[in-house]
């Protein structure tokens, strides 16, 4: 039996890995397309405002390690499955019904170039108020790293910044 992964490659690809690192797969570059999900689904399945995905047609997929560490949950209402690393939780693979053929990744699972940027939106509709909507930000002032929107100011003064909870 060989060491290469099953099916053919072309000349790139992008690995991806979950968390602890248990499962490990590759996509052929450039990947189909990439988004970001607004969605209710996708935003707690990967606990985030949004998900941003990559799609790569099945055939241009290979698994690299840890597939006996994969657990798989199928959504009664919509028949979508959501593949997880059942060691660490990792979401890892989203399938739709409708495109069989498919296979969406979170972005955030790869550490190189996928060979799409995201520049899709889905689900805008049932993006959460609280998220994050191109604000403009400034430095909070003794907290090195951290930016934060500045409230409008009210008409009696400036409002105190927040003491940040981490």
């Amino acid at each position: 039996m060989s060491d290469e992964p099953k099916g053919r490659r072309s000349a790139v690809q992008a690995e991806g890995r979950c968390a602890c690192g248990g499962v490990g797969f590759e996509i052929d570059v450039p990947a189909v397309w990439a988004w970001h999900d607004h969605g209710a689904s996708s935003r707690r399945a990967q606990g985030c405002a949004y998900a941003t995905y990559v799609g790569s047609w099945k055939s241009r997929f290979r698994m690299l390690e840890g597939e006996a560490l994969v657990s798989r949950y199928e959504e009664p209402q919509t028949g979508a499955a959501r593949s997880f690393c059942s060691r660490c939780g990792t979401p890892l693979f989203y399938e739709r019904k409708r495109a069989p053929r498919m296979l969406n990744i979170p972005r955030a699972l790869f550490e190189t170039r996928t060979g799409r940027e995201p520049r899709y939106h889905l689900n805008l509709g049932e993006a959460p108020d609280w998220a994050y909507r191109q604000e403009p930000l400034e430095p909070l002032k003794g907290f090195p790293g951290v930016m934060w929107t500045r409230p409008r100011a009210r008409r009696s003064g400036r409002a105190a910044p927040p003491e940040p909870m981490f």
